[in-house]
């Protein structure tokens, strides 16, 4: 999932590296969701995006922030664009 704002040009380029990829991956927009932002700020302290939320097999999850290594993760884990 990527917690993201369209009034954010970071998160603009991770979803521009999304679509390269042609990873599926639910947005969820803090600006349209209130709860989606509760969730982000409940998790993280704060509602700063873009931040990537990955889920394992067991459920477990992880919040990881900056666009910079958010497109390094997808590029290693999806291949390059």
């Amino acid at each position: 999932m990527l917690y993201h704002s369209d009034l954010c040009g970071y998160c603009w380029k991770v979803r521009g590296v999304i679509d390269d990829l042609g990873v599926e991956v639910e947005l969820r927009d803090i600006g349209a969701s209130r709860d989606h932002a509760s969730e982000l700020r409940e998790a993280r302290g704060r509602t700063t995006v873009p931040v990537l939320r990955r889920v394992d097999a067991q459920g477990q999850s992880d919040w990881m922030p900056e666009s910079g290594d958010i497109i390094a993760y997808l590029r290693s884990t999806y291949g390059q664009a």
